[in-house]
Parts: structure tokens; sequence; C-alpha cells
């Protein structure tokens, strides 16, 4: 059994639903508690470059709530997961204790992967965010995103690259089943998933070509730090990558989900397409050849639409409806999900977001209600918290 663990970013808000700059103040919260760490001591772990301590399962050890670029964002992780379940009681739990946190301070959390509310980005104090304002411009100042960072053990690298090698192609189906970011500077942006849009700013952001062997894949690595365009491996943001801490693929084309069930999908369609992956490679199948151009287009539709119009379909390269796309997903994963006893959740929690629609689906009719993109957050904050 391949284990899943999951990280999320949350926005910080006020009642009224702005986002306010209080996540370092709720972090000093949460370490007196044992359950997060302040931007200080955060700063100094990233300019170290030292990993952190471990729990026997091969988690990270102490903190579970971290801060993240902006100080209008908590950042949380779960424990390493075997099974759906428990990767649905830690994001529970966690999602609860950050914004027991926030509370103290007089905020929540909401799991947006942007403001629809206009808000000017306060970035976190810190040696190495402020190096990334100072070197990035505008799209280090300005960007206040949050997604969904799932991470599924791997025996390796050489299974761990041939794996992203085989993924690559169905990567945007999880951005359309996760989008959640309609608006941005209070305005409508006509995408599902605008975060998707503003994150491939970043120089060393998208999808990638195949690599054929973990010499190739450290080497694009190596070359591009070498650059010194982005400032270290951490800022290396491929779609899909090998974890620099854990034996893991990290898959990162995901907006915060804004429900805890559809966070859970995700981590059980990502084990299923690293396991099913993994299978092929071992089986001698070779990865599919779809160029990187197309895989980018497939993900820029992605964003645009959601799952309310045509996703590419990686079998051909064709657009085709987004439900017959996502259940071939399904289909192209079901013995991973059968083994792995995730098949009725998973096959659920599709059926959940194809009839009711994603966090976009839920913002844009809260908004059409109330004309109000206030309203939008603090209706945001129940869905957060399961009500």
């Amino acid at each position: 059994m391949r284990t899943v663990g999951v990280e999320e970013e949350l926005l910080v808000v006020d009642p009224a639903g702005v986002p306010v700059p209080l996540a370092p103040e709720a972090l000093e919260v949460a370490a007196r508690r044992g359950e997060g760490e302040t931007v200080g001591e955060h700063d100094r772990a990233e300019q170290s470059g030292a990993a952190p301590e471990t729990d026997t399962a091969g988690a990270p050890a102490g903190p579970r709530l971290v801060p993240e670029l902006k100080e209008q964002q908590i950042e949380l992780g779960t424990r390493v997961c075997t099974g759906l379940d428990e990767v649905a009681a830690e994001l529970r739990h966690w999602r609860s204790r950050a914004d027991a946190a926030a509370t103290t301070v007089g905020a929540r959390v909401a799991a947006l992967a942007s403001s629809p509310v206009a808000v000017e980005p306060a970035t976190t104090q810190g040696e190495r965010y402020e190096q990334m304002v100072e070197v990035f411009g505008l799209t280090a100042a300005e960007v206040l995103t949050c997604g969904c960072h799932v991470h599924v053990s791997v025996d390796g690298d050489d299974e761990g690259v041939a794996v992203l090698d085989r993924i690559r192609v169905w990567l945007p189906v999880l951005t359309a089943l996760t989008t959640n970011s309609p608006f941005w500077s209070g305005r409508d942006t006509g995408y599902a998933s605008f975060r998707s849009q503003v994150w491939n700013r970043w120089p060393s952001a998208g999808p990638n070509a195949v690599f054929g062997s973990p010499a190739r894949y450290h080497r694009l690595v190596a070359d591009l730090v070498a650059t010194e365009t982005v400032l270290d491996e951490g800022m290396v943001y491929f779609d899909a990558r090998l974890s620099a801490t854990w034996p893991t693929v990290e898959v990162r084309v995901s907006d915060v989900a804004l429900r805890v069930e559809d966070a859970v999908l995700l981590a059980g369609l990502v084990r299923g397409l690293v396991e099913t992956a993994a299978r092929e490679w071992r089986a001698g199948v070779p990865a599919p050849e779809m160029r990187t151009e197309v895989v980018r287009v497939a993900g820029w539709r992605a964003g645009r639409s959601g799952l309310t119009g045509d996703l590419i379909d990686p079998r051909s390269g064709q657009p085709a409806p987004a439900a017959a796309v996502v259940a071939a997903l399904v289909e192209h994963v079901r013995a991973a999900l059968d083994d792995s006893g995730d098949a009725e959740r998973v096959e659920a929690g599709v059926a959940a977001v194809l009839g009711r629609g994603t966090g976009a689906s839920l913002q844009r009719a809260v908004f059409d209600e109330t004309g109000d993109p206030a309203a939008v957050v603090r209706a945001a904050v129940a869905a957060t918290h399961g009500r």
C-alpha cells in the first residue's frame, strides 16, 4: 500500500470575509500549543536547508501548521496516511486547528485558492521570502494563491521518474476536478482556476517533457538552479516532481479544494495514478508521447472551464466532454483503486463533484445570489469546515 500525504494552503480572513495579514500571530498561538511553527523558526529552517526531523513512519515530526509566502496564508500538512479515511480525518483536524489558532487573533481560515475580495498581499517577513520579492518583482509581490500538494510514496528515483513520465498527461484532469479560484481582485476572471494561470508566471512552473531517467531529471533541476534564476531546488515548481526531502512523488497542479471530501478524492486519484504508472513501467509500457506544448494547453483549458466545458482527452489529444475525460481517468486507475480499497470512495467523490460542481461553482452561485464577494468568502469558511 503506497502512503499518501497532503499539504494545503489556507486563506486567513476576518469575520467580514476580507483576507487579513494575521497568519504570523495565529502561528505564534499554534506554536505555543505545539501545533505550529513561527515565521522566524520557519525562515531559519528554510535558510539552513536542513531536512526536518521525521517520525517512525517517515512523516515530518512536530508542527503541522507553517507560514507561507503571504501573511494572509497558513499551510497545513497531514501525517503520512495509508487510507483515505485517515486523510479525511487529518485534513479535518488540521483545518480545525488552523481555524482555532486564527480565531484567537480575530480571524478564520478558508480553503480558497484565490481571494474573491480585492486585497493587497503582505509578504511574510524573513530572508527567503523577501529575497523572492526582490528577485521576482510583481510576480512574487502580488501573488496570493492557495494550492494543494499530494505526496505519494515511491520506491526510489528510478520508479519516481518513471511515474512522473507517465502521469503528466493526466494532471490537467486533476486541475479541473479541484477548480476553486474564479475570482481575482474582486472580479470574476472567467476562469474556474485563475490560480493556475497566476502560478504559471513563475519561471520554473508548468509541465515537463518525458525525463527518461533519474539522471536526466536531476540534471535538469541542477541546470535550473545553476541559472541563478530560481533561488534553490525548492523553487523548482514543476507540475509534479520528486520531493527533495521525502521518498515521494509530489503532484502540485491543484487548487486547494473547498471541501475536505474533494481533497480526499484528489488524494485517492493521485495515489491511483502513481500506482498505475509504476505498474506500467515495470511491465515495460512506454510513457505517453504527448508533446509538452499540448500538455500545457490541456492544463490551460482545465483551468479555464474546469468541469463545465470540454477537457483534452489524454488518450487522443482531442477535446471531449469533461465528464467523459474524468471517467477515462477513473477507468485508467481502476485496478489500482480496487487493490487499495479506494474505488468506492473515489467513484462516489467523482459523482459528487460532477453533480454539484467544484468550489468554483459554489463561489459563483453565492456571488450570483448576493453580488457580494465577501459573502462568497463567508460561505467558503462554512464549507471549509463542513457546514
